[in-house]
């Protein structure tokens, strides 16, 4: 023997997020009977559901968010909890919650059509500082006319035009980041220097949507840049995310799909100079947890038997960008032009209606628990052997966690999963770093470094003005 030591690398551990939607995820979850129906202004609900993500040692809490009432159609609305229909505004929420949390990380949808990027970077960077570096950043572009209708515009921009626009205020927006040097801010009271002078650099951004001088009036966030998250599954979207994300959150049915998404967004990341290990994978999953498979087959029965056929009609019609209301809810799913809005989502649920011969309603019900994303229901074990067959195949780094009823779903994944994923050493058994990216294993970015800035298109007049 030579006495060399040889060393081992760690065994690779899933990440966790705790997507809270106020009931829960199921459409009809605010009917249940262990459901707080209030959830959305009840504080004391997240509160609790924050300590139970932080107690099963969850990477991230993680909150969508809508700018608008989603829908016009108000007896399906009436009948629903999960359309943005009284809620919180999230980072006024995720503030408070990071005073009764200390670990979890705190990520927020915000969206970059409806708000300028130094709003944005400028509650990010305070969010940051406020949780101690927990704060990540979900950037969407907004896909429906009624969000657009609540700021000054009759439909929605563009598909491209979103995303073009999206390209450039995350640029900005990581630019106002790092528009001030870690040790910029001296606050030295003997010399009575608040900052060095030196350290004062405007941006002087000047692109085809917005102006932006700079610098941002919060000092370079504890994480550097907050971490982004991304969820577009289009090919603008996966380009977006290869380029700026650090996280993308996906909806993929099958182990082959996950596996082609996984794939396809890794191997364009060095395209911008990026390692693979530079972006984290999260599809999202739905699971119905029982002590026996029978259990948790009845637990999915009654939340289904709780859905209004018009709640699920309502929630697909969006999806696949029609007008469901007028056609026969017993008749096939009517052929659809290629949506302006969710292109990806609307792909998706139009080859499931053709390859499993689906009514409209059919296919309303069959996403209505979990909206898409991929369904578990079983007893802890199985649904541990499927998150690990997806997680070592190749398809996912860590799932974003979509329980069907809150705070019941949350607590029973937490108490039965968790305890089982750590068994067989696929999940952490404690915290090792305090921030949002040590959670994740990204490194702190230096200022400047380590981002793939898009060179800026020259303005083109009146198109600025919906910054």
């Amino acid at each position: 023997m030579n006495g060399a030591v040889t060393m081992s690398t760690p065994p690779r551990q899933m990440h966790l997020g705790a997507f809270l939607y106020p009931t829960g995820h199921h459409v009809a979850a605010w009917r249940h009977p262990q459901a707080a129906a209030d959830a959305g202004i009840n504080l004391g609900h997240y509160q609790h559901l924050a300590r139970v993500a932080e107690r099963g040692l969850f990477d991230l809490i993680f909150l969508a968010d809508g700018v608008g009432v989603r829908g016009d159609n108000v007896e399906a609305l009436s009948r629903t909890a999960i359309r943005y229909t009284g809620q919180f505004e999230p980072i006024t929420l995720l503030s408070s919650l990071s005073a009764v949390t200390s670990r979890i990380g705190l990520v927020s949808t915000i969206s970059t059509t409806y708000t300028p990027p130094y709003n944005i970077a400028r509650q990010m960077a305070s969010l940051d500082w406020i949780s101690g570096g927990r704060a990540g950043w979900n950037l969407v572009t907004s896909a429906d006319d009624f969000e657009a209708q609540n700021f000054g515009l009759d439909e929605q921009l563009a598909h491209a035009e979103r995303y073009a626009r999206a390209q450039e205020a995350v640029d900005v927006i990581s630019r106002l980041w790092d528009s001030w040097d870690d040790d910029a801010f001296l606050r030295d009271k003997d010399s009575g220097q608040y900052f060095r002078p030196e350290a004062f650099q405007p941006i002087n951004h000047k692109g085809r949507f917005f102006k932006v001088r700079g610098p941002l009036n919060v000092p370079r966030p504890p994480q550097g840049r907050p971490v982004i998250f991304q969820a577009g599954a289009s090919e603008p979207g996966k380009q977006l995310a290869a380029r700026t994300a650090d996280a993308v959150f996906t909806a993929a049915q099958t182990v082959p799909e996950g596996q082609e998404y996984y794939s396809d967004l890794k191997r364009r990341l060095p395209d911008y100079g990026r390692p693979s290990e530079d972006i984290i994978v999260m599809p999202g999953v739905f699971p119905v947890v029982g002590s026996t498979r029978a259990e948790a087959e009845d637990k999915f029965a009654q939340l289904q038997d709780l859905i209004h056929p018009e709640v699920a009609i309502s929630h697909l019609s969006p999806l696949l960008g029609i007008d469901l209301k007028n056609h026969d809810p017993n008749g096939p799913v009517p052929d659809v032009p290629v949506s302006n809005g969710h292109v990806a989502r609307q792909a998706l649920l139009m080859a499931r209606a053709r390859r499993d011969n689906l009514s409209i309603l059919e296919l309303a019900l069959s996403m209505a628990g979990a909206r898409g994303h991929w369904q578990v229901v079983g007893t802890p074990s199985e649904i541990v052997d499927a998150l690990q067959e997806r997680f070592e195949a190749g398809a996912a780094d860590g799932f974003n966690i979509m329980s069907p009823v809150l705070p019941t779903g949350l607590e029973e994944f937490v108490d039965t999963v968790v305890p089982e994923l750590q068994r067989r050493g696929l999940y952490r058994t404690e915290y090792t770093g305090s921030t949002l990216r040590d959670h994740l294993g990204l490194a702190r970015p230096a200022a400047h470094e380590g981002f793939s800035y898009a060179e800026p298109e020259a303005p083109q007049g009146a198109r600025s003005a919906h910054a």
